[in-house]
C-alpha cells in the first residue's frame, strides 16, 4: 500500500487525534528516529517523542499492517504519537 497523509489520518480515532498527530509530525518533536524492516521488507518506524513527562514516549509503527505501539498513557488507538511518527515518515 502507498501511504499518504490522508490514508494515515484516516486511521485516527477522532479529529482531535488527527490534529495532534499532524502537530507532532515535525523532526524537532522527536529525540530519536529510525527505520528498520520486517522480514518482508516493509518499513518499521520507531522513535522517542518527549511529552509532558520526564521520559520520552517510545513509539513504533509497522507500516505493513499497520500496527502501532506506544508507551504513552493514551487510551486512543492509534495515539497521536503513532500518527505523528507515521506522518513524519511519509513527508
Amino acid at each position: 500500500m502507498t501511504w499518504t497523509a490522508e490514508t494515515v489520518l484516516a486511521l485516527a480515532p477522532d479529529p482531535a487525534s488527527a490534529k495532534a498527530g499532524r502537530d507532532l509530525a515535525v523532526r524537532r518533536k522527536w529525540t530519536t528516529l529510525g527505520v528498520s524492516q520486517t522480514g518482508d521488507g516493509a518499513p518499521v518506524l520507531w522513535g522517542a517523542c518527549q511529552g509532558s513527562g520526564k521520559d520520552p514516549y517510545l513509539t513504533r509503527a509497522d507500516t505493513s499492517e499497520p500496527a502501532f505501539k506506544c508507551t504513552c498513557p493514551s487510551r486512543k488507538f492509534p495515539c497521536k504519537h503513532s500518527l505523528g511518527l507515521f506522518l513524519l515518515f511519509i513527508q
